[in-house]
């Protein structure tokens, strides 16, 4: 059975940067292997699992999900008929950073190929997200320790600055996304608080 624990890499010459790019290929790989049923199912059972997560929270981040990840649609209308505040990110020129309301029905748009759907705006600016009472990052990857692998762009690492101490990070990821080993971490990477699957959740360090 595939897991990304399976992926450990050994090879202690390996650059931080080079044995994260291996990694994200192979679970980018992975990924496409996986049906759109397999997707929907995960954002139903992550809907579920995350209700505790977010039963005491008056506004949320999130983000749209692309295509090969696990659905969050189910997740924000959960969030919008519970009358939650649903952030979205906003990516605009050079990755700069930005957030945006988005309500029932908004439209959600594909500005440019590989970035995950953008909400219409307008920008609330970067420091919007001290609004949040929870934030959910999308992610490739998560160990025990909470160590993120993500697409490999730095946007989370640098935004997650502005989120407020009191409220924690969330990795979303399959369940076999989970590495029981560690994942290479660059000094700059930031931990999550938690991780969300299909399967469950938990804090880390509980």
């Amino acid at each position: 059975m595939w897991s990304v624990s399976s992926l450990a890499l050994n090879d202690l010459t390996l650059e931080i940067d080079d044995a994260k790019q291996m990694l994200r290929e192979a679970v980018r790989a992975h990924r496409q292997t996986r049906s759109s049923r397999e997707r929907d199912d995960a954002g139903h059972a992550i809907s579920e699992r995350a209700r505790d997560i977010v039963s005491d929270a008056g506004c949320v981040a999130l983000y749209a999900a692309r295509p090969s990840e696990p659905s969050t649609q189910q997740l924000m209308e959960h969030l919008h008929g519970n009358g939650i505040e649903v952030l979205l990110p906003m990516l605009g020129p050079g990755l700069s950073r930005d957030w945006a309301l988005h309500r029932p029905g908004d439209s959600l748009e594909v500005r440019a190929p590989g970035r995950p759907p953008d909400p219409a705006g307008p920008g609330l600016g970067v420091t919007a997200l001290q609004r949040a009472d929870v934030v959910f990052v999308p992610a490739l990857a998560v160990d025990r320790a909470g160590v993120r692998l993500g697409q490999g762009g730095g946007w989370y690492d640098r935004v997650l600055q502005h989120r407020r101490p009191d409220a924690p990070v969330v990795a979303i990821v399959f369940a076999d996304e989970v590495s029981e080993t560690p994942l290479p971490r660059a000094p700059h990477d930031r931990a999550v608080d938690g991780v969300l699957t299909p399967a469950g959740w938990w804090f880390v360090g509980e």
